[in-house]
């Protein structure tokens, strides 16, 4: 197949770590790499935000790299992107129309807005891949929310118009359900892990006397690591490494990053959390490897990358029961799940899981086996297929029998 992603804000070249930097990006650049290797040719279209990069990429890993015209081309926050997604959609259709695509898989809202344009106009069927709802967000971030206002209405009309949406968890399908869309045209595939790269054997952090807890993540409030910092005065043996960010160095600048560290100070956990900024995905599995626990504390998380990363090293997780995090972290087999935004029901099951090495290990052990089998991407990438083909065999019935789209 010759398959189109489009990734409007998030590019699979960009290197993690900043505000709109996130498991989007791995998504579609493992993805995309993992249906190359499947034999299939894949193009990546993405905006256009600096005046150096070239019209076309080719990725290392055997994918393509389009830079489409939208806008200024410089850095523009995501949620600032709307107004230029009609030039988006227009460098798309223009795309779309010079080679022939079999498929259009989008990811995000505004990505599926100029996709569904896009494709329409072309006659290539459409598959979505939201990764986050604006209902969700809304609900849990509320006037702190910095989405467009249409943004709520117009994924309705993306779901609903899109061939197949491709939930990333069994949460995501009940939110999607109420939005109108068909449950026959929504499949739950998952986000992945490189599991060769994220193993248990291979080099450790350096670590202190302490045990340690490592959590991961971009610096926002969302992520709840004030509630990982505020679990640490319940367990004086043990520090907390925030890993994320701005470089090292500049996160005492940066607002979220600041008001972290002002709390430690205040609850007087400040020489036990470290925070390290922004670590390079190279060695994202050494700071694992160093770790006793991993915690995602989030309020919300449409899906989370960290546990699956922290599993394939072998490192037991505890993590806030929300969206995602229930289907990968299986509580009592892989790690433990906790009441989001409750400190004391952290430290509680850190506290447990802190004084007992052998469950720890075990847990491990069960998360290894869980993401070497269940969210490898070569299997990602399979389930994909599998939406592709559906789609696409849904549709021949459609045009022997010479009904329009």
């Amino acid at each position: 197949m010759k398959i189109a992603m489009v990734s409007d804000h998030a590019s699979p070249l960009v290197a993690m770590g900043g505000v709109d930097t996130g498991g989007q990006n791995v998504h579609v650049a493992a993805l995309s790499a993992a249906l190359v290797g499947r034999g299939h040719q894949v193009e990546v279209f993405t905006r256009r935000d600096d005046t150096v990069l070239p019209d076309r990429v080719r990725a290392d890993d055997g994918y393509d790299v389009v830079h489409v015209p939208a806008g200024p081309p410089r850095r523009i926050p995501k949620d600032e992107l709307l107004p230029h997604m009609q030039e988006f959609a227009c460098g798309l259709r223009e795309h779309f129309a010079e080679a022939e695509f079999d498929v259009v898989h989008s990811h995000f809202w505004m990505s599926g807005l100029t996709a569904r344009l896009a494709s329409r106009a072309c006659g290539i069927p459409l598959v979505h891949t939201f990764h986050a709802l604006g209902i969700v967000k809304k609900r849990y971030q509320g006037a702190a929310d910095t989405s467009p206002p249409q943004r709520v209405s117009l994924e309705c009309k993306i779901g609903q118009s899109a061939d197949a949406v491709a939930a990333t968890c069994s949460d995501e399908v009940f939110e999607l359900v109420r939005m109108g869309i068909p449950r026959a045209r929504i499949a739950v595939v998952p986000c992945g892990v490189d599991t060769a790269e994220f193993r248990p054997d291979g080099p450790r952090a350096r670590r202190t006397g302490r045990l340690r807890l490592t959590t991961v993540g971009r610096l926002v409030r969302r992520k709840g690591f004030d509630v990982a910092i505020r679990a640490l005065t319940a367990l004086p043996d043990a520090e907390l490494v925030i890993a994320g960010g701005p470089a090292a160095g500049a996160v005492c600048e940066d607002d979220e990053g600041g008001r972290l560290l002002r709390l430690a100070e205040e609850i007087g956990v400040r020489e036990r959390v470290a925070m390290p900024g922004q670590i390079p995905r190279s060695r994202m599995p050494e700071l694992l490897r160093s770790s006793d626990v991993v915690v995602c504390s989030p309020w919300y998380e449409p899906f989370g990358i960290v546990p699956l990363e922290a599993m394939a090293c072998g490192k037991p997780v505890v993590a806030s029961a929300v969206g995602g995090l229930t289907d990968t972290v299986v509580d009592g087999v892989t790690g433990m799940h906790v009441p989001p935004r409750n400190s004391d029901a952290l430290a509680r099951a850190l506290h447990r899981l802190l004084a007992q090495p052998v469950q720890r290990e075990q847990f491990g052990h069960a998360g290894r086996d869980r993401a070497v089998q269940r969210y490898s991407w070569n299997r990602v990438a399979g389930e994909t297929e599998r939406v592709y083909e559906n789609v696409l065999g849904q549709l021949m019935p459609r045009a022997a029998g010479g009904v329009g789209r």
